[in-house]
């Protein structure tokens, strides 16, 4: 199963209407998608506004594929449970998103070969269009590194980060 999520706050035309047509010229019949508050209403494939927080673990363990906006919950679910994924992230210049920060958080992942980005509909129907070459990015533990916390408490202490 492909599961499409785009978070909760704000609609995301772009990416469910890309995947929602893609389904329909390849035949598609594995996706659902949870689009929010998104406008576009899906023609071609099973789609929820909401998914309760214990069904979509669910179902986002059971995915074969993540297909998502650029939200760092979705991004290191994935990276946690080895689900390879594409992220499109949202754009502020195109009334999605309050800032550019997506947008930055995907390049900067990307970067790190942590996660396959599509910056735009061409881009996202390209990689959809060669699914089956999605490599699945490098796990990620469900804990910070003790260097971290032993940093962040160094610092809450009232020192400086420690190095």
């Amino acid at each position: 199963m492909i599961l499409v999520t785009v978070g909760t706050d704000l609609p995301f035309n772009r990416l469910v209407q890309t995947v929602d047509e893609w389904a329909a010229a390849f035949g598609r019949t594995d996706v659902l998608a949870q689009i929010g508050e998104t406008e576009w209403t899906p023609k071609h494939i099973p789609f929820v506004r909401f998914i309760e927080p214990v069904d979509f673990n669910k179902r986002f363990s059971e995915a074969g594929v993540i297909i998502a906006h650029a939200g760092m919950g979705t991004i290191l679910s994935a990276l946690k449970f080895g689900k390879p994924l594409i992220v499109m992230p949202r754009r502020a210049s195109l009334g999605e998103q309050r800032n550019e920060h997506q947008l930055a958080t995907a390049r900067y992942l990307e970067a790190l070969g942590k996660i396959t980005v599509a910056l735009d509909e061409t881009d996202l129907r390209r990689r959809l269009e060669s699914l089956d070459q999605l490599e699945v990015k490098a796990r990620v533990g469900p804990y910070a590194s003790q260097r971290l916390t032993e940093s962040i408490k160094h610092f809450i202490a009232g020192g400086n980060a420690a190095c």
